[in-house]
């Protein structure tokens, strides 16, 4: 395609045969756009770790819910979690049956807990509170506990899942109390699980909490518990800054340690249950960007400003973590530009903080320009919104044959008022 910047996703392929303007020119703006062949390799990459039996990808369902990727993900051989009523409902409309679902969740209701132990193979509680409030719910039920291994990682201080300062998990120190509230209520201790962060790029803290885990899970079993499942979490990272040349997570180093690792520990215990990894990110990122329209371009002294119209509210991830997405910008006959001009892209939201690139150095980007904020396919329209009375974008899906096809309609004025009680 080459335009103005664009030599990744022209690297990969990633719109097929399809023109990146003439998407929007046909679904809209902004318009966020998946790519099947992209997905189907990053699963892979997931269930190629470890050639273990027991071995299985749960992929965390909250990265993204849009039942056509769940469908592809399911037929890569992945199982699904979900940690809400309507992640299970989605899941399920996606096709995975109640052994292929697990629910992780925090902080909930009874209701929402015998719901999930109805349609889900087993729940996994991070409290001791709501392990009491299982109980009582589900006398019986089958529950995985989810420990905090004191090991934590991840991109931001808003992303890190274990140790002290997190909100996550059971302190291992408490396993008695565990035991009794089991006992309790005669419920069928069958798991343990924990989560380090998100986005690390390291294999260490990871491997070094799946040790910390397995030794967890080895107290568990010498108490006379028969456990059937063991997950690790996931976290998995993948590189942002595509355009800086930044170094992928060696997938490769990680599976051959894990393996072994899950290898030599269930000889030693004789473990015939599963082993389960727990990505998000990873699965999705790299399959799906969203593009935009710049309607206005501005200086503020020497500042210089792009507007367009993914406003916080379309990509939340720059304004709640400050997270870094590289841009490629596409132009009527446009032409690759080497000269860089620092500027900022911000969004349509009355809001100070809607940024999407801050002070980045980028050919100049001018007015009727179609730009794509890459790696949004996490994070992405999950956590979209429609403050300002902003409009939810469409969503496609280029196909393994290299054709787009609406996989989410755009939102109408009329969704924005359907569950309004007018007087």
């Amino acid at each position: 395609m080459a335009n103005v910047r664009s030599s990744y996703t022209d690297s990969v392929n990633f719109y097929g045969l399809e023109d990146p303007r003439e998407l929007v020119a046909r679904f809209g703006s902004p318009l966020y756009v998946y790519n099947e062949n992209i997905l189907r390799s990053c699963c892979r990459d997931l269930t190629g770790l470890s050639s273990h039996p027991g071995f299985r990808v749960n992929y965390s369902a909250k990265a993204n819910t849009n039942p056509s990727l769940l469908r592809i993900i399911r037929s890569e051989g992945c199982v699904v979690d979900a940690m809400s009523t309507g992640e299970l409902h989605v899941n399920r409309l996606a096709g995975f049956t109640k052994a292929e679902l697990t629910y992780v969740c925090n902080n909930v209701s009874a209701e929402e807990l015998k719901n999930a132990a109805e349609h889900c193979d087993v729940v996994s509680v991070d409290s001791l509170a709501q392990l009491e409030l299982f109980g009582k719910a589900v006398p019986g039920g089958r529950v995985m506990v989810r420990f905090n291994p004191g090991i934590g990682a991840g991109h931001s201080d808003k992303v890190v899942t274990g140790g002290k300062k997190t909100k996550f998990g059971v302190d291992p120190d408490m396993l008695p109390e565990v035991q009794a509230i089991v006992a309790k209520y005669g419920l069928q201790f069958v798991g343990v699980n924990q989560h380090i962060g998100s986005l690390f790029m390291e294999a260490g803290p990871y491997l070094e909490a799946v040790k910390v885990l397995l030794a967890m899970a080895e107290k568990v079993m010498a108490l006379g518990y028969p456990l059937e499942v063991i997950d690790f979490g996931g976290g998995f990272g993948m590189p942002y800054r595509k355009y800086e040349g930044q170094a992928r997570m060696d997938m490769a180093a990680l599976g051959e340690a894990l393996h072994a690792c899950l290898s030599e520990w269930t000889a030693k215990t004789g473990y015939a249950g599963r082993f389960f990894i727990e990505p998000g990110r990873y699965v999705v990122a790299e399959c799906g960007l969203v593009l935009g329209t710049v309607h206005a371009t501005k200086n503020n002294g020497p500042h210089l400003f792009a507007g367009t119209d993914i406003g916080f509210t379309v990509l939340a991830r720059p304004m709640l973590y400050d997270a870094f997405h590289d841009v490629e910008i596409y132009r009527e006959n446009g032409q690759p530009d080497e000269e860089l001009v620092e500027q900022t892209i911000v969004g349509n939201i009355c809001e100070s903080g809607d940024i999407l690139a801050k002070d980045r150095a980028l050919p100049r980007i001018e007015q009727g320009d179609v730009i794509a904020m890459l790696d949004a396919g996490a994070y992405g329209f999950v956590m979209a919104s429609t403050y300002n009375h902003r409009l939810r974008p469409a969503e496609v899906l280029i196909g393994a044959d290299g054709r787009a096809r609406l996989i989410r309609r755009r939102e109408t004025l009329d969704d924005l008022t359907a569950t309004l009680v007018l007087e």
